[in-house]
């Protein structure tokens, strides 16, 4: 659109408070691109800013999906028309997002497009990082993919293009739910499958001091916000079932678990689906049988190798696959490199060794700590700091959250204190009351690097945790509290404290 100049070689007069109005018209075929130019274009399944987008290894997730393509069941459609599928960090989310969207589109014998919409959250994308393009690339895609959809859609933009500035539950109404109105039976339409990932992704970046920011506080509304859409939405009987994909963070699952929500959602928690230890492990076989084959030693890594690899990994799909990336080097041997990794006494600089193949890893777990907000950062990093330190002088048994309880006692925190400071870590951290199994010692983390990379500054940078100053406030309390036991003190014989006396002094020295 050019410039105007309303006064052109005017001079010699005086405008007083001059108002002057900008009316936007939009035509009949220009509406989808006027739609189309204010879509988060680079949130869709097949955009060139995911490219290469990430997808599930031949032959692994194979339950998963399955499960996800019974449940949309296409021309029928599901049950339940929301599927919530939830797993920490690592465990390949995104990967079968992006596997589900291509089976679907390459989908043969059908006559109509299952796909109706995609969106690809992502934390650090100015455009893909809010909630305010969500409605607007929804209800183009929609357009797109349902012809009967798409001149009713064009109407509501000529009608009032300005509907792109309105609050997203105004624009939900306008560009979505009228369009199917209009359309008149929907029973005729086949259900389309809208695909939401990385809802967690989402931050409230709507002001550009809060973009600058890219970690806002508010995160917890705004997600919650773009459920209650997906939940009007639905409520509207529309030919859309919505797949959901995202870590277990407290406020959705809680959200999700809500009365408004029961009945209309399918909980699948990833981890307990499928055999997802052996899908990584055909992963890790497959990614090192192809690395020994470029190198010309198809006798590498061996069997002992590649099953420490594996057990390392422990599950995490994002682990293995920085290994994998990390030592596919064309200029250097991936031999030494993987050695490396599996024995870092090996290398001759441990810290070298360690920051380049788990960079990736590293600012995943940085990103989701400068996600909590700013105001409980301190105190979140001293009860991490509890955790690391007194770990060893917890019994199995005796629970996260029965721990984090005697550790705010200890130190004279409030109630729940612990709790709510790692309230927005469930993605490294088994928040629930998981004990160590057979194990020695509580062990909370999800995955053995965060408690490295907390322990390491050159990786945890502000989130850093000192172990020598936690020690000393752990034993200075310990001390406190001995000091106040006299032979008076009455202890109660049925309450086994979850601490072990034994472990303690040990632990202290």
């Amino acid at each position: 659109m050019s410039s105007v100049s309303y006064f052109k070689n005017a001079n010699n007069f005086v405008a007083n408070n001059p108002t002057f109005t900008n009316t936007t018209y939009v035509s009949g075929g220009d509406a989808l691109q006027f739609l189309y130019e204010h879509s988060a274009t680079g949130a869709m399944h097949d955009s060139e800013e995911r490219f290469p987008p990430p997808m599930c290894h031949p032959g692994t997730r194979e339950a998963v999906v399955v499960r996800i393509t019974d449940w949309y069941g296409y021309q029928v459609g599901p049950g339940k028309p929301i599927m919530w599928v939830h797993a920490p960090a690592g465990y390949g989310k995104t990967a079968i997002a992006g596997t589900i969207s291509k089976m679907l589109e390459e989908a043969v014998g059908l006559d109509f497009s299952p796909i109706g919409a995609t969106f690809f959250f992502w934390r650090t994308s100015p455009e893909r990082n809010s909630p305010t393009r969500f409605i607007i690339t929804i209800a183009y895609q929609l357009a797109i993919s349902i012809p009967e959809l798409a001149p009713h859609v064009e109407n509501a933009v000529k009608r009032n293009p300005m509907i792109l500035r309105k609050a997203l539950e105004v624009q939900l109404v306008k560009l979505i739910v009228e369009p199917f109105k209009a359309v008149g039976n929907l029973e005729d339409i086949p259900k389309r499958l809208v695909i939401i990932d990385g809802l967690d992704e989402c931050i409230n970046s709507e002001q550009e001091s809060r973009v600058e920011k890219k970690y806002a506080e508010d995160q917890e509304k705004v997600q919650v916000r773009v459920l209650e859409l997906i939940h009007t939405l639905q409520s509207h009987c529309l030919p859309l079932s919505f797949l959901i994909l995202s870590r277990p963070e407290a406020w959705i699952k809680q959200h999700i678990e809500s009365r408004s929500f029961k009945g209309v959602v399918e909980i699948v928690d990833l981890y307990e689906v499928g055999d997802h230890m052996g899908d990584l492990e055909k992963y890790v076989r497959a990614e090192l049988s192809r690395i020994a084959a470029n190198i010309g030693d198809e006798g590498w890594p061996g069997e002992n190798t590649a099953q420490d690899l594996v057990r390392r990994s422990n599950g995490h799909m994002l682990y293995a696959s920085t290994v994998i990336r990390h030592i596919d080097d064309p200029y250097d041997d991936p031999r030494e490199r993987l050695k490396h990794i599996l024995h870092p006494s090996s290398s001759p600089n441990l810290h070298l060794a360690h920051s380049t193949p788990f960079s990736s890893l590293y600012e995943l777990y940085r990103q989701i700590m400068r996600a909590c907000p700013a105001s409980n950062r301190s105190l979140m990093i001293e009860v991490l700091e509890d955790i690391v330190v007194a770990r060893p002088c917890f019994c199995p048994g005796s629970g996260f959250q029965r721990a984090l309880a005697t550790l705010d006692s200890l130190f004279g925190r409030p109630p729940g204190s612990g709790i709510r400071a790692v309230r927005g870590l469930h993605a490294v951290l088994c928040r629930e009351d998981a004990t160590a199994g057979d194990g020695l010692m509580l062990d909370p983390f999800m995955h053995s690097t965060f408690s490295e990379f907390l322990l390491d500054r050159q990786f945890s940078l502000e989130f850093v945790i000192d172990m020598q100053k936690g020690t000393r406030r752990l034993l200075r309390k310990c001390l406190e509290y001995m000091s106040t036991i006299t032979m008076k003190t009455k202890v109660e014989e049925k309450k086994e404290p979850p601490v072990c006396s034994s472990t303690l002094s040990a632990h202290l020295g």
